[in-house]
């Protein structure tokens, strides 16, 4: 029985020809009963998925953290994927804050025409794209009967202001807990969340080159993301035995190489610290 965290994709909204955008995939437990969690589902997701040896009709749930365009590139993919990819209807589980509903309700618009044309031609395919959308604030996820079960899913505000609400989520199985945080400040609800968990993945900037970078929108990004540092002290103060850093900016390596961004967090962090290219795969165990 396993917990295991897989970067499908560790890039930014800064296109990047060898990172995809946000997205995190946790999996627990082995074979045909295996849980598996997609956390955000930015541009590219569905090929590392599928270079992962998943596709979207083994999502479990998909779990939005904020509605940021480079979280929520790919959300259309993988509601249409799913859709056209099964044979039997399959409802895709969508988990986000406040606000997710109105998202996926216009992206089903958006697609109209593909829908039309596509249950015009396909006799077998005489049914809409089903996506049940759950909005949640903080506490217990409670996923449609028949959906999950193995894994306890429960969430927590973050501070990403003024992008609000933003979300991290934890997720408990066999003894063993990870929490995915989206973009955040260091935050009492991120904390509590980490609370007896054993691993945080984390995105990241570099706040000490971008602060030197002659760009406005760049500096902007200073005042609600997290550097490695806080990251790192986030995950020292809840104990935590592992940290995972993602969502790198600038990419790595321009923005210096895997060990430098290492050493800023374990400044910080005595425990492991994860970090490194799409489809990096990293197994949680209890403390």
């Amino acid at each position: 029985m396993t917990l295991s965290i897989t970067l499908l994709g560790t890039g930014s909204p800064i296109p990047s020809p060898d990172r995809a955008g946000p997205a995190t995939l946790i999996s627990a437990g082995q074979g045909e009963s295996a849980e598996h969690y997609m956390v955000d589902a930015g541009r590219g997701v569905l090929m590392r998925l599928a270079a992962a040896g998943l596709g979207a009709s083994d999502l479990t749930a998909l779990l939005i953290t904020h509605l940021h365009s480079d979280h929520i590139t790919d959300l259309n993919d993988v509601i249409t994927t799913r859709w056209i990819m099964t044979f039997v209807k399959t409802p895709l589980t969508v988990v986000g804050p406040i606000g997710t509903q109105s998202v996926v309700n216009h992206l089903l618009a958006s697609l109209e025409p593909d829908i039309r044309y596509r249950t015009a031609h396909h006799q077998d395919l005489d049914h809409r794209p089903a996506v049940t959308v759950i909005e949640v604030n903080e506490g217990v996820v409670e996923l449609p009967n028949g959906q999950g079960g193995v894994v306890s899913i429960a969430c927590g505000q973050t501070d990403h202001k003024p992008v609000e609400p933003s979300l991290a989520y934890r997720f408990d199985f066999d003894r063993a807990s990870v929490v995915v945080a989206g973009d955040t400040l260091p935050c009492s609800g991120l904390d509590e969340l980490c609370t007896g968990a054993d691993a945080l993945v984390h995105t990241v900037i570099r706040k000490d080159i971008i602060a030197n970078l002659p760009m406005q929108r760049m500096q902007d990004t200073l005042n609600y993301h997290s550097s490695p540092e806080e990251a790192a002290q986030t995950a020292a103060k809840a104990n935590l035995s592992t940290l995972v850093l993602t969502h790198y900016v600038p990419p790595i390596p321009m923005g210096g190489t895997e060990d430098e961004w290492r050493a800023l967090a374990a400044k910080h962090f005595g425990g492991t610290i994860e970090l490194g290219d799409d489809l990096l795969k990293v197994y949680v165990t209890s403390l």
